[in-house]
């Protein structure tokens, strides 16, 4: 089977987020199960290509005010993918992906549109797929655009449509004139298609038109069907339930191991857990933590500073915790309160909270192998990949049970041994500060602890399993297309959200 992945970011070419990670690793899942797979991004200027070859010169984008004119590259090579990027530097070759620090760059509806229309027409000359795959708001008019514009196009009469929601809180949001700048017809500004509270929404055009909808954790996929999770979009995937699933992502182990990561300072394994203590030497090193006690457990955080990871919670109980025997290590940048709120407490209390305003990936894979836990008290979490990471790497999660930090953490068990972590339901500090202190009592048993560390890096959420279940969801999205039947080499079925 052919499949076609259009999303806006990719990594090793660019990046915000997990959406990269995904649309980097999936890919490869696939072509390795004997798939064929395109994926289909913008180039923008921190996209590096060692050898960009033009394979289509000239694509023409109809706009209301003028034509506009792309091409699309590739990066050379042999690979399993074959890896396409739109590249059109007006609205591409700029400093960041999405906005500014201001906000969202006021032409992104423009910009995405293209490079959906891009994907549809570069397909018809380099291989039509027998799947489109599309990921968040940004790609999300391909679905529409098949089954409206080029609903008469015999080039894509049998092709099946999948989407992948990473986050219902980005949804693509634009005025209604937004319609015919991108000469899209009136007929989509209606409560059943597009219309969303007066404003055009690319994302419900694509829970509408989509023949699959997939999300990337099963707890998530039934989240989004509640006003709590939902963003407004609630009812419209509640009335498309029974092709709505919910895949957990895969992590690439070869990049997050504690076995071969080239950014630590010592290795290890669950056989073997000796090098860990080093790996936390050199992470207080890192983090200016001047003679640091060893014996005290380390809390490690990476993440976006925002409400939406929780950070309203730790700001609640951030006081009391600092009084507690450990250390607290946390890399990220956001919402300006969060920072100043470590930034005062690193002041307050210098070796005992450390924190770096940035992002940074080395730093990232240290506090991984150094910390003894990890905190992850989301709001609401689609799946997450840190705590995946931290499972491998013997750091005992700490998180709030939503999403994917639900699916993937199993509750601490010290009478069974049984568990892979620690987490708490009530979105309050008080339930988080109770939850961090029974890590930090688990943690004075060092017996019972190593028990638990091995229990999570013995865990294996690697994208193999996730990339037969993607497999399953193509098939029967081209079956409700009506096109032949796929052989299966492997068995089981889809089980749709909910049920």
């Amino acid at each position: 089977m052919h499949i076609a992945f259009a999303a806006s970011e990719c990594v090793p070419y660019s990046k915000t987020g997990g959406l990269a990670d995904v649309v980097g690793a999936l890919p490869r899942a696939l072509a390795a199960l004997g798939h064929q797979v395109s994926v289909y991004v913008p180039r923008y200027r921190q996209t590096k290509l060692a050898d960009a070859q033009t394979v289509v010169r000239s694509i023409t984008i109809p706009f209301d005010d003028r034509y506009r004119f792309c091409s699309v590259v590739t990066n050379g090579g042999h690979s399993s993918v074959g890896f396409c990027f739109v590249e059109y530097p007006p609205f591409f070759d700029r400093e960041a992906l999405y906005g500014t620090p201001s906000g969202d760059y006021p032409d992104n509806a423009e910009r995405f549109a293209l490079f959906s229309r891009a994907v549809l027409e570069g397909s018809k000359i380099l291989g039509v797929p027998d799947v489109f795959h599309c990921h968040d708001w940004q790609s999300a008019l391909i679905p529409m655009l098949l089954r409206s514009q080029y609903g008469e196009d015999p080039a894509f009469r049998d092709v099946a449509t999948v989407f992948t929601i990473h986050n219902m809180g980005y949804q693509g949001l634009f005025p209604p004139d937004t319609l015919p700048l991108l000469t899209l017809p009136w007929d989509l500004f209606t409560i059943s298609k597009m219309e969303f509270f007066g404003n055009v929404n690319f994302l419900k055009g694509a829970l509408i038109y989509s023949d699959y909808i997939t999300t990337v954790s099963r707890k998530y996929s039934q989240e989004i069907q509640t006003a709590e999770f939902g963003f407004g979009l609630e009812g419209v995937l509640r009335d498309r339930s029974a092709t709505v699933t919910g895949i957990l992502n895969g992590v690439d182990y070869d990049e997050w191991s504690p076995q071969n990561d080239k950014f630590t300072a010592a290795k290890y394994s669950p056989q073997d857990l000796s090098g860990k203590i080093q790996c936390k030497q050199d992470l207080l090193n890192a983090f200016g933590v001047t003679n640091p006690n060893l014996r005290l457990p380390v809390i490690g955080i990476v993440s976006r500073f925002a409400a939406q990871k929780g950070f309203d919670l730790i700001s609640q109980v951030m006081d009391r915790l600092a009084r507690e025997e450990m250390v607290v290590v946390a890399l990220g940048a956001g919402d300006k309160p969060y920072e100043d709120m470590f930034l005062r407490l690193n002041r307050q209390f210098p070796n005992k909270i450390a924190v770096k305003i940035a992002y940074d990936n080395a730093l990232a894979h240290k506090i991984e192998a150094g910390s003894d836990m990890f905190l992850m008290p989301s709001r609401y979490e689609p799946c997450g990949l840190n705590q995946i990471y931290s499972l491998k790497y013997g750091t005992v999660p700490v998180v709030r049970a939503t999403g994917g930090l639900d699916d993937t953490i199993e509750p601490w068990d010290p009478r069974t041994g049984k568990g892979t972590g620690f987490k708490f339901s009530e979105y309050s500090g008080e339930a988080l500060l109770a939850t961090v202190k029974q890590a930090l009592q688990a943690f004075r048993d060092q017996s019972s602890w190593q028990q638990l560390m091995r229990n999570g890096m013995n865990k294996d959420f690697s994208w193999n399993a996730s990339a037969k279940e993607y497999v399953r969801v193509y098939e029967r999205a081209r079956q409700a297309r009506g096109a032949p039947q796929v052989q299966r080499n492997y068995a089981g079925e889809l089980q749709p959200a909910g049920r």
